[in-house]
């Protein structure tokens, strides 16, 4: 609609102006790139135009031509020639220079939608850019021959674009910089461009990957990526200018696999992740999410508390399980006071008064310690009864595996001993 409007006005505005005079057979090449352009046929028009500023390069009409060539860069799919293009009459009073608010508008619009497709605008393509896309947001002056509803569409579909124009300029500094693989400065330049444009899912996409790229040396930086990225996928899609398929397939799954991977499959913490990441754009001051690694850490601290005896033979279990772990055994643990540890009587050598116990760490572990005492029990020991002690390792083997402790009959807690019992001699048949 806004291409048809400009093609319309700018060939009245041409032939009406007062103040302007064709230099003879000027009108003739005009009409030409008018006509061409108002057949779409741009590749002629770049032609007609070329040919009309080789002729009459000073010419009244020379803005008008220049608003030609604008829209015939854009017509030819080179958006940084309609950026600079633009430039020329943007240093200009737009509404005097073009004549009527159809030519402002569809200039301005070309302009702004341009830059959004230029890979890595210039210094004074953004300048250009920028200046076309605030005059764009705020023109408000109505063509004389559309209606008012028809108006009221094109402005904000202008205004839409403005936005997009500003965003992408905005965010431009950042995406550079993360080709370049200078996760810093992207960092800083797109959490500027965020707080610039809270509701730009792009801003918030781009510094979430920029501060993976940090986590790589900077773990801290793990949480806010992953919020930033449940930002760029839960933010309002006609805010954030993007299309809500590129975050349903797109920004959606990679949260979802980047915050497994980090955290761990937890449906409901991402889901609340979201809501927070919805309500703002920054995450709040302090904000983490606990890793795998965190969690992990946190259990493990929690079952020593609970389970010290226990998770301190895990430790020495899983080292003496390690290939080196005869080294591990003579480095650090022979001879050496281990706290006290329990477990559950396998057998006693011998069964009455032994001197020797193997045991079991857990009901239904194979006996995996030996225990050789200081003097013999004063009893039989209870099978499979639980008990402490404290003592000393001595001697290890890794297969079968088995670590030998001695320790003192007073270092042992909690074995129930029972009296031995005398087996009595068959009595004599009497003849």
């Amino acid at each position: 609609m806004l291409s048809k409007l400009f093609v319309c006005l700018l060939a009245a505005g041409a032939l009406i102006a007062a103040d302007k005079q064709y230099k003879p057979g000027e009108y003739d090449l005009y009409k030409a790139a008018a006509d061409d352009l108002g057949a779409s046929n741009f590749a002629k028009t770049l032609t007609d135009l070329d040919a009309w500023k080789q002729k009459f390069p000073q010419s009244d009409y020379a803005d008008d031509r220049q608003l030609l060539y604008v829209h015939t860069y854009a017509g030819l799919n080179q958006p940084a020639k309609t950026v600079d293009a633009a430039a020329e009459l943007l240093a200009k009073d737009v509404d005097a220079t073009l004549g009527n608010p159809g030519n402002v508008v569809t200039f301005l619009f070309k302009t702004v939608v341009a830059i959004q497709q230029v890979p890595e605008p210039t210094p004074a393509e953004v300048a250009t850019a920028d200046k076309a896309a605030h005059l764009l947001l705020t023109y408000d002056k109505k063509p004389d021959n559309i209606t008012a509803e028809a108006w009221n569409q094109a402005r904000t579909q202008a205004q839409t674009a403005a936005r997009g124009a500003l965003v992408y300029m905005a965010i431009q500094p950042g995406t550079q910089a993360i080709k370049k693989n200078d996760c810093p400065a992207a960092e800083s330049s797109l959490t500027k461009a965020l707080r610039d444009y809270p509701d730009s899912a792009q801003a918030a996409w781009y510094l979430g990957v920029a501060q993976l790229c940090l986590f790589k040396t900077q773990p801290d930086k793990a949480s806010p990526a992953i919020y930033e990225l449940a930002r760029a996928a839960v933010v309002d899609p006609a805010k954030g200018l993007v299309d809500p398929k590129w975050q349903r397939e797109t920004v959606d799954p990679y949260l979802e696999k980047t915050y497994n991977k980090y955290h761990g499959v937890d449906p409901e913490g991402l889901k609340s992740l979201k809501e927070m990441a919805a309500a703002s754009a920054l995450p709040p001051a302090g904000f983490k999410i606990a890793s795998a690694a965190d969690i992990a850490h946190d259990k493990e601290l929690q079952f020593e508390k609970s389970n010290p005896q226990l998770a301190l033979w895990m430790k020495i279990k899983a080292a003496l399980s390690e290939s080196n772990g005869e080294q591990y055994f003579e480095s650090q643990l022979k001879d050496a006071n281990v706290p006290q540890l329990k477990g559950a009587l396998v057998s006693a050598k011998p069964a009455c008064h032994p001197k020797e116990l193997t045991v079991a760490i857990g009901q239904e572990e194979p006996a995996e310690i030996t225990l050789k005492l200081d003097k013999p029990l004063t009893g039989k020991p209870q099978a499979h009864a639980e008990f402490q002690w404290q003592g000393v390792p001595t001697a290890f083997t890794s297969s079968p595996f088995m670590l030998t402790m001695e320790t003192e009959t007073a270092k042992i807690e909690g074995l129930k001993v029972a009296a031995c019992t005398t087996a009595r001699a068959p009595a004599r048949k009497r003849r």
